[in-house]
């Protein structure tokens, strides 16, 4: 499987200057790739168009060799930093999964994820608690690729490894696709079979 970008650049409307520009990437589910890159230099809004969460940017992206489709599920799916600014305050717990899909209860419990949270609102959680709700949300049995951006950054380091483990556990039993984004390079390093900076495919 081949997640491609081609000649990517964008920039936000009120801005005079690119954010992105002329961006080329072309990943596959043989290695973990890790992307690097300072805070503010667009890794969570190229990450964003890898997953069809921006379709408002120029080039193409392409996962084998078709468009990402504008409605329905995306089979590349996006873990954001921050799980609670993309869950529904109003939902239950068990609703905000089954949005996504019907978890089994193994797979909540690899994730150390508790039935009694199932019954609370995205409030009344902690944010390491939330971040595994995101995780599992994403793992859809018809996500392919799995794009992580700075997931585990605002985690005590015991939830870190814990979601990390789990994670890499089911993204090499699927055969998905893995896509690291972190600027904790003994992160990367530990995790990841290569990495790719920013800077370096960056033209902006």
């Amino acid at each position: 499987m081949e997640l491609k970008a081609t000649n990517i650049s964008f920039k936000y409307p009120s801005a005079n200057k690119y954010l992105l520009k002329d961006i080329n990437l072309e990943l596959d589910n043989n290695k973990i790739i890790g992307l690097i890159g300072d805070s503010g230099s667009g890794k969570s809004t190229l990450c964003k168009i890898l997953s069809g969460y921006i379709s408002k940017y120029e080039g193409t992206v392409t996962f084998n060799g078709n468009t990402l489709p504008k409605k329905g599920f995306k089979p590349v799916q996006l873990i954001y930093q921050h799980p609670e600014k993309v869950m529904n305050p109003k939902w239950r717990m068990d609703n905000v999964l089954k949005e996504s899909w019907d978890v089994d209860d193994e797979f909540l419990k690899e994730f150390g994820i508790q039935k009694s949270w199932l019954t609370r609102f995205p409030q009344e959680l902690s944010g390491g608690e939330l971040q595994r709700f995101s995780v599992v949300r994403s793992m859809n049995p018809n996500t392919q690729f799995l794009i992580a951006d700075e997931m585990t950054t605002m985690l005590d380091a015991i939830t870190q490894v814990q979601i990390l483990d789990s994670v890499l556990k089911i993204v090499k039993q699927r055969k998905m696709g893995f896509l690291l984004v972190s600027h904790d390079m003994d992160l990367v390093n530990t995790i990841c079979d290569d990495k790719i900076y920013l800077n370096d495919i960056n033209g902006a």
